[in-house]
């Protein structure tokens, strides 16, 4: 997280939202000699305190974490880079703008027979968001193959003990400048999903407590 308290004054209710509607980030365990690091799709409750989520079995976390183990699933959200003359005032420098939130807590092995409904409830909470398309079901597919398939991974449950989230949106400048480097961020943005985080720097967004 950035360590300026101007950029971490979004509520916990706003940064749980960001994540549980993300629904894919990095996750990481401690490993030897670095950090264990896994990219994957998750679903965090409506109140923030787990995520569902699970990996391949052959994932070296799967064999770090054994039954438990202290982890962090950082999630990112739109980000871009921002030209010092955009802000259109002197002694400026380049810099990256971009909202990030960090689910911090205790991974856990979980039974297989917990597999499937989490499963389950992973593609229902995306499949819901693809209307008019009737949902994708796991009973769709042939059982045997399913059965197969879901031999090769194994589920977790992230323990979330805290919610950090970063929202480093140009709200350190004025709101002259601001508004300016997010109309120029919305027409000629570098970054993922520039035009979000252009309408993020308008709105003030990442200045409420």
């Amino acid at each position: 997280m950035h360590p300026n308290p101007a950029f971490r004054t979004e509520s916990r209710d706003r940064n749980v939202a960001v994540a549980r509607d993300r629904g894919f980030g990095t996750l990481a365990v401690n490993g030897d000699p670095a950090p264990l690091l896994s990219h994957v799709p998750f679903l965090l409750s409506e109140d923030g305190a787990s995520a569902e989520l699970h990996l391949v079995r052959s994932n070296p976390i799967v064999a770090a974490c054994g039954e438990s183990a202290g982890a962090v699933l950082s999630v990112q959200g739109p980000d871009g880079y921002v030209s010092p003359d955009w802000y259109g005032i002197a002694d400026q420098v380049p810099t990256w703008n971009y909202i990030a939130v960090h689910l911090r807590g205790r991974l856990e092995r979980r039974p297989e027979a917990e597999l499937r409904p989490m499963l389950d409830r992973l593609s229902a909470h995306f499949e819901a968001r693809l209307t008019p398309k009737p949902p994708w079901r796991s009973a769709k597919m042939p059982q045997d193959t399913l059965a197969r398939m879901m031999r090769m991974v194994v589920p977790f449950v992230l323990h979330v003990d805290s919610v950090d989230g970063t929202w480093k949106l140009s709200q350190n400048k004025p709101d002259d400048a601001r508004l300016s480097a997010a109309d120029a961020m919305g027409r000629t943005g570098i970054g993922s999903e520039t035009a979000a985080l252009a309408a993020m720097m308008t709105d003030g967004a990442g200045t409420r407590g």
